[in-house]
Protein backbone atom coordinates (compact mmCIF):
# COMPACT_ATOMS: atom_id res chain seq x y z
CA UNK A 1 0.00 0.00 0.00
CA UNK A 2 1.51 3.36 -0.65
CA UNK A 3 1.40 6.55 0.91
CA UNK A 4 -1.18 9.24 -0.31
CA UNK A 5 0.88 12.18 0.67
CA UNK A 6 3.69 10.58 -1.00
CA UNK A 7 3.42 11.51 -4.89
CA UNK A 8 4.77 8.62 -7.18
CA UNK A 9 5.28 11.44 -9.57
CA UNK A 10 8.89 12.54 -10.21
CA UNK A 11 9.85 16.02 -9.97
CA UNK A 12 9.22 17.75 -13.26
CA UNK A 13 11.51 20.91 -14.85
CA UNK A 14 9.85 24.15 -14.96
CA UNK A 15 11.47 25.15 -17.90
CA UNK A 16 10.07 25.46 -21.64
CA UNK A 17 9.56 21.85 -23.46
CA UNK A 18 12.41 21.60 -26.22
CA UNK A 19 12.12 18.88 -28.50
CA UNK A 20 15.82 18.04 -28.70
CA UNK A 21 15.66 17.16 -24.80
CA UNK A 22 18.85 18.35 -23.90
CA UNK A 23 19.90 17.99 -20.00
CA UNK A 24 18.49 20.80 -17.62
CA UNK A 25 15.75 21.78 -20.35
CA UNK A 26 11.96 20.08 -19.79
CA UNK A 27 10.48 16.97 -21.99
CA UNK A 28 7.70 17.52 -24.76
CA UNK A 29 4.52 16.61 -23.09
CA UNK A 30 4.03 13.67 -24.65
CA UNK A 31 7.18 11.84 -23.24
CA UNK A 32 6.97 14.16 -19.56
CA UNK A 33 3.15 12.55 -19.30
CA UNK A 34 3.99 8.70 -19.55
CA UNK A 35 4.81 6.19 -17.05
CA UNK A 36 8.20 4.60 -16.33
CA UNK A 37 6.65 1.14 -18.12
CA UNK A 38 4.88 3.25 -21.04
CA UNK A 39 8.63 5.42 -21.57
CA UNK A 40 10.58 2.27 -20.90
CA UNK A 41 8.49 0.74 -24.24
CA UNK A 42 8.69 2.93 -26.61
CA UNK A 43 12.54 3.07 -25.88
CA UNK A 44 12.66 -0.62 -26.62
CA UNK A 45 10.75 0.33 -29.62
CA UNK A 46 12.94 3.23 -30.46
CA UNK A 47 16.48 1.14 -29.92
CA UNK A 48 14.87 -1.62 -32.05
CA UNK A 49 13.71 0.73 -35.00
CA UNK A 50 17.71 1.93 -34.96
CA UNK A 51 19.23 -0.88 -34.64
CA UNK A 52 17.37 -2.07 -37.46
CA UNK A 53 18.16 0.31 -39.75
CA UNK A 54 16.94 1.33 -43.28
CA UNK A 55 15.74 4.32 -41.81
CA UNK A 56 16.67 8.09 -43.19
CA UNK A 57 19.94 10.26 -41.46
CA UNK A 58 17.25 12.83 -40.36
CA UNK A 59 14.52 10.03 -39.62
CA UNK A 60 17.66 8.29 -37.14
CA UNK A 61 18.32 11.71 -35.76
CA UNK A 62 14.50 12.23 -34.96
CA UNK A 63 14.58 8.18 -33.38
CA UNK A 64 17.68 9.29 -31.17
CA UNK A 65 16.46 12.82 -29.63
CA UNK A 66 13.12 11.39 -29.22
CA UNK A 67 15.12 8.11 -27.15
CA UNK A 68 17.24 10.11 -25.35
CA UNK A 69 14.06 11.72 -24.08
CA UNK A 70 12.54 8.60 -23.21
CA UNK A 71 15.82 7.71 -21.34
CA UNK A 72 15.43 10.96 -19.45
CA UNK A 73 11.91 10.03 -18.68
CA UNK A 74 13.06 6.84 -16.90
CA UNK A 75 15.52 8.23 -15.33
CA UNK A 76 13.33 10.77 -13.85
CA UNK A 77 10.93 8.09 -12.49
CA UNK A 78 13.58 5.96 -11.06
CA UNK A 79 15.43 9.19 -9.77
CA UNK A 80 11.70 9.76 -7.96
CA UNK A 81 11.63 5.80 -6.50
CA UNK A 82 15.27 6.31 -4.69
CA UNK A 83 14.14 9.23 -3.36
CA UNK A 84 11.35 8.31 -2.05
CA UNK A 85 12.99 4.64 -0.51
CA UNK A 86 15.35 7.05 0.95
CA UNK A 87 12.77 8.77 2.48
CA UNK A 88 10.71 5.68 3.75
CA UNK A 89 14.01 4.43 5.30
CA UNK A 90 15.01 7.39 6.77
CA UNK A 91 11.47 7.91 8.45
CA UNK A 92 11.52 4.04 9.72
Amino acid sequence: MTDPTISTEPENSTEPANSTAQPGTALPPDIDALSYEEAREQLVAVVSKLEAGGTSLEDSLALWERGEALARRCEEWLEGARKRLAAARKDS
